[in-house]
């Protein structure tokens, strides 16, 4: 398992080489342009281009990648081309709201997907089953922020039970911090929890027909004791494998429904930064955004190894 983790984390440095040198490639070819926001409406060319030379974007994007490189080695992500101050402390604080949202989400997703998976593949074929699934495909189809926008409508606006939009600190209120990311946290997590169910279902069936756990229902076992004890951990790997990659789409569905919920998260300060053309604040958000997915990806390998002993054992 040491080894497995050790490998997984060798890997993350030319995933995040490469990813550092794509963004950095289309970030330079932009159309947006900083230094026109910079000089203003009534500049000159010259006073455009002098701009562009102060800030070095007139360099080839390969050279403008090596000094980015060279000062992201030792913590230094640059600074903001619109303001002029330092990208990772303003990454770091709107990471925190980013990650807060996701965490809730997953935890509505998983509770919520892997019960229903659970509840339908032993109810498998019944009147049950067959609304899970449906409700299920409906939850799939629809987007996260038209989730967001009817749940606002309903528990906001016309029941005036939570907040419709904001965001309070978990150290300020911690009450009021679960408020206000509870409708966003739903408005994520029911498209994952519809994503779980289907393959929580899928699993569960499949490890009821195994030969143990037929073995254990023979020798007359309680069913509750073969589902808990044999079946459940079994069934639980594809899902969390699934769980791993349902991360990276909450982070980027975060983008849309922050805006939504008008929580200043990661996803809003990318927005911003793109529509000003903030180069520095985009390739932040685009690697450190990168880094948690691949972060996400290492504590799903780590816990398949828990619940797989064959990997466990690498």
């Amino acid at each position: 398992m040491t080894k497995l983790i050790g490998y997984r984390l060798l890997a993350l440095i030319p995933v995040l080489l490469v990813l550092s040198i794509v963004t950095v490639g289309l970030t330079a070819i932009m159309p947006a342009n900083a230094a026109d926001r910079i000089a203003g409406d009534s500049a000159t060319p010259e006073q455009v281009a002098a701009v562009r030379a102060d800030l070095g974007l007139d360099l080839p994007w390969y050279e403008q990648y090596w000094n980015w490189l060279t000062n992201a080695v030792v913590g230094d992500l640059g600074n903001s081309l619109m303001d002029q101050a330092p990208v990772l402390p303003m990454v770091i604080d709107r990471l925190g709201v980013t990650l807060s949202l996701a965490l809730v989400a997953t935890v509505i997703g998983m509770v919520l997907g892997i019960t229903a998976g659970t509840v339908a593949a032993l109810r498998s074929d019944s009147l049950l089953d067959r609304a899970i699934t449906i409700l299920s495909s409906v939850a799939l189809a629809m987007p996260a922020f038209w989730i967001g926008l009817i749940l606002v409508s309903v528990f906001a606006l016309q029941l005036g039970w939570l907040p419709a939009t904001g965001y309070i600190p978990f150290s300020r209120d911690p009450m009021g911090w679960l408020e206000s990311v509870i409708l966003p946290g739903f408005s994520l997590g029911l498209i994952v929890t519809a994503m779980l169910a289907r393959h929580a279902r899928a699993s569960m069936i499949q490890v009821l027909q195994m030969p143990h756990v037929r073995t254990s229902r023979a020798m007359g076992l309680r069913n509750r004791s073969v589902i808990g004890k044999h079946a459940m951990k079994s069934s639980l790997s594809p899902v969390i494998t699934t769980m791993g990659f349902q991360f990276a789409y909450l982070l980027g569905g975060a983008v849309v429904v922050e805006r939504v919920f008008g929580i200043p998260g990661l996803g809003d300060l990318a927005l911003n930064a793109v529509t000003q053309g903030d180069m520095p604040i985009i390739q932040a958000v685009v690697i450190t955004t990168g880094l948690c997915v691949a972060l996400a990806q290492l504590g799903v390998d780590i816990t398949y190894g828990y619940l797989n002993p064959k990997v466990r054992a690498l």
